[in-house]
């Protein structure tokens, strides 16, 4: 066949309609009306943090919808065609520089948020996002009213379980240090307690733990483990002081398993959020040896009960065990 001007321009046009069909037309008579068993109407609020979400352009780093394939925050429900019914636009997103929202809803409490439209580095010192502090408080409290909508009657379970959560944190922090640290340490199971560290404090598993902690803890939990870091001032009860663990400590209890839980799980209520997403297990065992020995000048790894050592495994003997409070466990 003899390319002509005439064919080129068909064949151009056959091109851009069958785009169009694919990518507009098909999706727009397949897309359903009829809602989710999640879905719920918005509020005005969130109707209006929708509209900033829009008009900011957050969909260019977040998308909103999971995918079989996923594996992250969030991903516990596949998204449906029915859980975006009525949305106008219907933002989804393709790119994921930042998390998937699809299901962000109460996964944090409000004020985790404030922190993080404020500075994102407050709450993530590794985030790439930029501040929406300059929208104003209004604008910044209607976009947390939108995000914590996200995942629609699954995300106000959620949110309620934070609220349910908080009132009793922030009784125990208002209490004192000792009262604190007592109610954060009932919230754990008693196996976790019993649980020693089982990776060895290596000075090569200290600087993973270092790197981590800044990477993930630092701008709450503070560069001495104080809990005045940067996103303190923003969060209800403040992120908590590892120096208060110290009486504690001296009481015999382990450090290796109740660190270890709460941070694979967080603290509903509080702005500790869970990690058990983003940290592999041995990611998160070594961050809780460095907050030990950097803190608490202690760690029990090593130390029983303990089973057979692992196959691949430094010999090592624990330098800082000496350092314990009087009446900690050999």
């Amino acid at each position: 066949m003899k390319m002509t001007p005439a064919l080129a321009m068909v064949g151009s046009l056959l091109v851009f309609w069958a785009s169009v069909l694919v990518a507009i037309i098909l999706p727009a008579i397949t897309m359903t009306e009829t809602p989710s068993t999640a879905w719920r109407p918005w509020t005005s609020a969130e109707t209006a943090g929708h509209d900033l979400y829009v008009k900011n352009g957050c969909s260019y780093c977040h998308s909103l919808y999971v995918r079989v394939s996923d594996w992250d925050l969030g991903a516990d429900r596949i998204a449906e065609r029915g859980d975006y019914a009525g949305q106008n636009p219907a933002i989804l997103g393709t790119e994921r520089t930042g998390p998937d929202l699809s299901q962000d809803g109460g996964e944090h409490p409000d004020d985790w948020h404030w922190a993080h439209f404020t500075n994102p580095r407050y709450t993530r010192p590794l985030s790439l996002m930029p501040s929406w502090e300059f929208l104003g408080w209004p604008a910044v409290s209607n976009l947390t009213a939108y995000v914590q909508s996200l995942g629609s009657r699954d995300a106000d379970y959620r949110v309620a379980r934070q609220q349910r959560w908080k009132a009793p944190a922030v009784r125990a922090y208002a209490g004192g240090p000792d009262v604190n640290v007592d109610w954060l340490h009932a919230q754990v199971p008693a196996g976790w307690l019993a649980m020693p560290n089982p990776y060895p404090a290596t000075e090569a598993a200290l600087q993973r733990g270092q790197k981590i902690y800044e990477g993930f803890c630092l701008n709450c939990h503070g560069p001495v483990g104080d809990g005045q870091g940067v996103a303190e001032k923003y969060l209800s009860p403040p992120p908590l002081n590892f120096t208060t663990l110290k009486r504690h400590l001296a009481q015999g209890r382990y450090v290796g398993g109740l660190f270890y839980y709460q941070i694979m799980n967080g603290i509903t209520g509080t702005a500790m959020p869970y990690f058990k997403h983003e940290l592999e297990s041995e990611k998160i065992w070594d961050v809780s040896n460095f907050m030990a020995v950097r803190f608490l000048g202690y760690t029990d790894a090593g130390t029983a009960p303990r089973g057979i050592e692992a196959a691949y495994e430094p010999a090592w003997s624990n330098a800082f065990q000496s350092l314990a409070p009087k009446g900690v466990r050999p």
